[in-house]
């Protein structure tokens, strides 16, 4: 793996695995924050715009399609908040709500979780369990 997807995986693993954590810490807490959120269209736009920049960092350098399966998941994560940051720039404020209703959060809360969870974890371990030649680290730096 390339320093930059190790970096990535690393990056990408420890956020899932942590948000999973604390979202499962207190389902009900956290059930209930996202979905007020979901009902502030201010904050969901600066939700947006913060995905909007993520993405967009994540796709411009790391646009990887072969090399495995650590390579290709980050690059479908990267797009994946890509256009969900859009998706959240451009809706209105009802359709985001339909939207997240269609989704059906609270009842599949730890279906979604849980996934995440799964995620950070293999992404972590694979980050960690990768080591990156010297060279490479003075490269990307």
């Amino acid at each position: 793996m390339t320093p930059c997807t190790v970096f990535l995986s690393r990056l990408i693993g420890l956020f899932a695995l942590i948000l999973s954590l604390s979202l499962l810490a207190d389902k009900e807490a956290s059930v209930s924050a996202i979905v007020a959120l979901v009902h502030e269209r201010p904050l969901l736009l600066i939700i947006g715009m913060m995905g909007l920049l993520a993405g967009l960092a994540i796709v411009l350098t790391h646009n990887v399609w072969s090399g495995g399966a650590v390579p290709i998941l980050i690059t479908l994560i990267g797009w994946w908040i890509l256009i969900r940051g859009v998706l959240l720039i451009l809706l209105p404020a009802g359709e985001a709500v339909r939207l997240f209703d269609i989704l059906r959060y609270e009842e599949l809360f730890y279906l979604y979780t849980g996934v995440t969870l799964i995620i950070g974890i293999f992404l972590t371990y694979r980050g960690f369990t990768t080591s990156v030649p010297f060279y490479a680290q003075q490269k990307a730096m």
